[in-house]
């Protein structure tokens, strides 16, 4: 399944809707499908027990389901298929259960997830670690092999697809990462490797927007990424449910795009570390929750300060990655604030 955020404008403001694509443009609301079943079961308050058992909200979702919510959203397809086989296709209030996006182009996509408890970012690419280092004149510390290391970052500032990228005051050297992103959808502790993969929902692609000359100076300090980073994050504009995958780690192809060119390529499979071990480093005596989110790092190639090309305001940015999709957004016009 591809879960995303839609975003329907009206005279009373924007919404942001949880839905699951039916097909490639055909995309069910996932609230709007259960109230109408509750009133065709004759409930009274259908409308309110639907906000209790599928409000629209993946977040929401994903801590009440927990294991279960892939299995709850594949349902919600087969009762909306039900319904449509039926011609049911509208509440009893009038809204329609789906749009495809085709004809209504007043439909957006949103960041896929509306709330996210913790935010950690991994280093896992070993093209792209070497890179940076070689830029600093070091060697790759012995420890990176021995362990998956990661920042954790604020979880405000996310994005998503055909946003504009801000781009903050106090930089003038923007960089987009091409990463591959994941979701924790089961609550977790001390989660051993081999039972990692219960505890994906889903993977996203993930732009990890840098401002490289003040993360430079954090670094030099031993501290951050802070400024450098928490000011944008962009997901989107799907989450492919991991069943898609058979519940293994995919190898996908992935691509920067900048202005119609190729920037960079790679694959998701050529991280060191497997999301397995990943999982299971960042459980160890902590709390992994439903609805956190991680990214793998930039992929080799995956970013400006590898290849030494810079975007600039205006520039269109579009991050690929194959069964997944395409999150495209422009970067902003520098804050002189």
């Amino acid at each position: 399944m591809k879960i995303c955020t839609y975003i329907r404008s009206t005279p009373l403001g924007e919404f942001n809707r949880l839905g699951v694509f039916f097909n490639e443009s055909t995309i069910i609301d996932v609230n709007l499908v259960w109230q109408k079943q509750f009133e065709m079961d004759g409930y009274f308050h259908a409308k309110a027990k639907a906000q209790d058992t599928a409000p629209s909200s993946l977040s929401l979702i994903l801590k009440n389901y927990q294991e279960a919510s892939i299995e709850f959203l594949l349902e919600t397809i087969d009762v909306f298929k039900e319904m449509s086989s039926n011609g049911i296709l509208k509440t009893l209030d009038g809204a329609d259960l789906s749009f495809d996006l085709k004809d209504d182009k007043k439909i957006k996509l949103g960041c896929p997830i509306d709330s996210i408890n913790c935010y950690r970012d991994f280093y896992a690419h070993e093209k792209h670690v070497a890179k940076g280092f070689e830029k600093r004149n070091e060697p790759i510390p012995p420890s990176w092999y021995e362990i998956p290391a990661y920042y954790k970052g604020p979880t405000t500032g996310f994005i998503g697809n055909d946003e504009i990228v801000p781009w903050p005051s106090y930089t003038e050297k923007l960089d987009y990462e091409l990463e591959f992103g994941l979701v924790i959808g089961r609550d977790g502790k001390n989660i051993k490797a081999e039972n990692a993969m219960n505890h994906i929902f889903g993977y996203t692609i993930f732009n990890d927007i840098s401002a490289r000359d003040i993360q430079k100076k954090e670094m030099a300090i031993r501290l951050g990424p802070a400024k450098g980073k928490d000011f944008c994050s962009v997901l989107g504009p799907v989450i492919v449910t991991a069943d898609e995958f058979d519940f293994k780690e995919p190898n996908l192809r992935m691509q920067a795009i900048i202005n119609g060119e190729i920037w960079s390529e790679g694959y998701t499979g050529d991280s060191h570390y497997t999301w397995a071990q990943m999982i299971e480093h960042a459980s160890k005596e902590e709390w992994l929750l439903a609805t956190d989110f991680m990214g793998s790092g930039t992929v080799g190639t995956g970013c400006g300060l590898e290849i030494d090309k810079w975007i600039q305001s205006g520039d269109i940015v579009e991050l690929e990655i194959e069964r997944i999709g395409k999150l495209k957004n422009i970067i902003g016009t520098p804050n002189k604030r």
